[in-house]
């Protein structure tokens, strides 16, 4: 498991009221690692915020985690 992985799981879990229905998915590819995110549908406006605020804080988050380890990565937020 990496640490981009688990980053987005802690974060998603302290946001949304089940954290029990949170997953984070991995696939890594050549260049880019993709990490999906699943939440219930009841958490997914907590998830992305206003405005896709939140959802673009958590990018911005995996960004800089993601430079530290001189890797590139994208998170999806899966519905």
């Amino acid at each position: 498991m990496s640490e981009l992985k688990d980053l987005i799981e802690y974060v998603s879990k302290a946001l949304v009221d089940m954290p029990e229905k949170v997953s984070v998915g991995e696939i890594v590819g050549e260049q880019t690692t993709v990490i999906e995110l699943k939440v219930d549908k009841s958490d997914l406006g907590k998830v992305i915020g206003k405005q896709g605020k939140t959802a673009r804080a958590l990018r911005t988050i995996l960004n800089a985690a993601s430079t530290k380890l001189k890797k590139r990565s994208v998170l999806e937020i899966i519905e």
